[in-house]
C-alpha cells in the first residue's frame, strides 16, 4: 500500500487484492450466512428513515457504537470475520477492536456523504475497509475545495485504508449504481476509544 490517493489533507490507500478470488468468494458467502444483518431506521433531519442497506456491528465485548440515532451492541467475532480482521491488521500494522458491516443488496443500496468523525473513533481514526462481492465506486470529496473529487473502484477482495487527517477534510459515500445486479459486503474495521 504505497501510493496515497489523496492530493492533500489526508491519506487513502488501496490494495486491490487482499484476498484471492477463491478466498473472497468463500468469505462473501460466509458473511451473508453468519452475520445477523439488520435493516434499521436512522434519524436524518429529525425524521426516521430506513437505511438503504443492511448493517451489523461486530467487535470486542462491550464495544458499542452509535451514529444517527442508532446504538449498536457488538456481535462476537466469528472465525471467518476474525480471519479477515487479522489479515487487515497484518497488512496495515494497525489493531482494530470493532467493525461496522454494510450489505448493499444491489446497486440501488447506497450510503450518503459523511465523515467517520465520531468522538468515539479518536482524533485521527484509522479505518480499514474490506470489500467483498460486486465492485462499487467509492467517492471522496474535499470538504472545502469542491474541485477535489476522487472516484475509486473497490473490487472483490480489496482493502481501502483511510488514516491521518482524512476524516477532518474529506467526505465519502457509496452512490446508487442501478446497473449493478450483485450484492456487496463492506467491512469497515475501526478502533473505538474507551
Amino acid at each position: 500500500m504505497k501510493d496515497n490517493l489523496l492530493p492533500k489533507d489526508g491519506e487513502a490507500y488501496v490494495l486491490t487484492q487482499l484476498f484471492s478470488q477463491e478466498q473472497s468468494d468463500m468469505l462473501y458467502q460466509s458473511l451473508l450466512k453468519n452475520i445477523a444483518w439488520k435493516h434499521e431506521p436512522i434519524i436524518m433531519f429529525g425524521k426516521a428513515i430506513m437505511q438503504p442497506r443492511l448493517t451489523a456491528w461486530c467487535g470486542d465485548a462491550g464495544i458499542s457504537y452509535a451514529y444517527s440515532g442508532i446504538r449498536m451492541q457488538p456481535q462476537e467475532w466469528y472465525d471467518d470475520l476474525y480471519f479477515i480482521k487479522k489479515r487487515v491488521e497484518d497488512e496495515t500494522g494497525h489493531t482494530f477492536n470493532s467493525a461496522l458491516l454494510n450489505f448493499y443488496r444491489d446497486g440501488n443500496d447506497s450510503m450518503g456523504w459523511h465523515r467517520d468523525n465520531e468522538k468515539s473513533l479518536g482524533i485521527n481514526p484509522v479505518i480499514g475497509s474490506v470489500s467483498l462481492g460486486a465492485s462499487r465506486f467509492f467517492h471522496l470529496k474535499h470538504s472545502t475545495d469542491g474541485a477535489l473529487k476522487i472516484k475509486i473502484p473497490l473490487e472483490h477482495g480489496s482493502l481501502l485504508l483511510m488514516k491521518g487527517a482524512t476524516q477532518h477534510h474529506w467526505l465519502h459515500c457509496i452512490q446508487k449504481e442501478p446497473k449493478v445486479i450483485g450484492g456487496r459486503v463492506n467491512i469497515t474495521f475501526r478502533t473505538i476509544v474507551q
